[in-house]
């Protein structure tokens, strides 16, 4: 099967609702698309492959698309192999086919693909241009969005922008419109967050083009429910590590689910009796991507840990470990610490917050000794009072 997003631009990727972790560590709870475009004119130009786990199907989508024709070009946008995997078969299919790339692609192909490549290759540059016909491609460097060697496509008759994984998602695509935002958040921290900079310049790119439709490799075609200015707007939010909305991301790591989790929930309680809004994530239960995404949703968090071999509860170092890697910022931070008879975790929490850029320790650091009593009730009120 393939969806039209225009009369001659056709999505032939594939929907995969059986995949249960993306990268071998995101959770897919409604599986995953692998999006794939074609252009059909006078010459058929095929935007990028799939994962090799549903070539067959995808193959099978491009013949019923176009029967009884071949695809003359295929531009290869990104090399991760979730896009890059049936590339060989395609080559198979079609042998005649050209590629067009970047650079970086080139030197990529040589690594994942034990064929020569090179009597078929156009390597293009920014600016560049290719004819379809009455459709025209030009290429727009995108460098670390979120691998060094991504390009993005301009198609100018039809003012489509094809954005290589930019502006995807978790999920199948689905024929209703759903919420983008949600998956798309939790997506763009936790694989391309720690390159905000190189973001916000390729938005400043964009900021010359008008498109009609954004197709990204991994969700819907873009605009579903919403203006394109909602999704653009969301990703300079992003990319700038400014909180998108008012609230707290309340993480927790909690060893036997009681003084700390109690601290926690007493926390979530008191913060919402003030009309706050309150992300909870447990991190020995719950997805920790989900309290990456709340993370950088919100504008405060608070991180509960139980002490652990006088250093800090794995779950949280992992937490932690994160969101220095996906360059954490602008915000402000709690601290709540659990320990028996040591307390240490509050310390290890707090080098890595003196780490972050711009982040503010909030203050009182609460310490509960094994179990949440009544007279540690007043430190956790005056810790949500300062953070209301």
């Amino acid at each position: 099967m393939f969806e039209k997003v225009t009369e001659t631009i056709l999505n032939v990727g594939v929907n995969d609702p059986d995949i249960k972790l993306f990268e071998n560590q995101y959770d897919l709870p409604e599986g995953m698309a692998y999006n794939s475009y074609l252009i059909v004119d006078e010459k058929i130009c095929l935007m990028d492959s799939v994962d090799a786990d549903v070539t067959e199907e995808w193959l099978a989508n491009i013949d019923a698309a176009i029967p009884g024709r071949s695809v003359d070009y295929v531009v290869v946008q990104h090399m991760e192999p979730d896009h890059s995997g049936s590339l060989l078969a395609l080559i198979d299919k079609y042998p005649d086919i050209k590629i067009y790339t970047g650079q970086g692609a080139v030197m990529m192909m040589k690594q994942f693909f034990d064929r020569d490549l090179s009597d078929r290759i156009n390597v293009v540059k920014e600016g560049d241009t290719l004819s379809l016909g009455s459709h025209s491609l030009s290429f727009i460097g995108a460098p670390m969005i979120h691998w060094p060697e991504v390009i993005m496509t301009w198609e100018s008759s039809e003012n489509v922008l094809f954005s290589a994984d930019a502006f995807g998602k978790f999920g199948v695509r689905e024929a209703e419109p759903d919420d983008w935002a949600c998956e798309a958040r939790r997506y763009y921290f936790n694989i391309v967050g720690k390159y905000g900079m190189q973001v916000q310049n390729v938005l400043k790119k964009l900021e010359g083009y008008t498109p009609a439709h954004i197709c990204s490799l991994h969700g819907p075609v873009l605009p579903q429910n919403e203006e394109l200015s909602f999704y653009l707007d969301k990703y300079k939010t992003w990319s700038a590590y400014l909180p998108e909305d008012e609230g707290v991301a309340l993480i927790y790591a909690s060893i036997h689910d009681q003084g700390t989790k109690q601290a926690a929930l007493a926390l979530k309680e008191m913060l919402e009796a003030k009309g706050i809004k309150v992300g909870m994530t447990n991190l020995t239960e719950d997805d920790i991507h989900e309290g990456v995404e709340d993370a950088f949703r919100y504008d405060r968090m608070i991180l509960c840990a139980s002490s652990y071999d006088a250093d800090l509860f794995p779950p949280m170092t992992k937490f932690l470990n994160i969101l220095k890697i996906k360059a954490y910022q602008k915000r402000k931070v709690a601290l709540v610490e659990n320990g028996s008879w040591a307390p240490s975790a509050a310390r290890v929490m707090k080098s890595y917050i003196e780490g972050f850029k711009d982040v503010t320790l909030v203050e009182p650091v609460v310490t509960i000794k094994s179990t949440l009593k009544d007279a540690d009730r007043p430190k956790l009120e005056e810790l949500a009072a300062a953070l209301g």
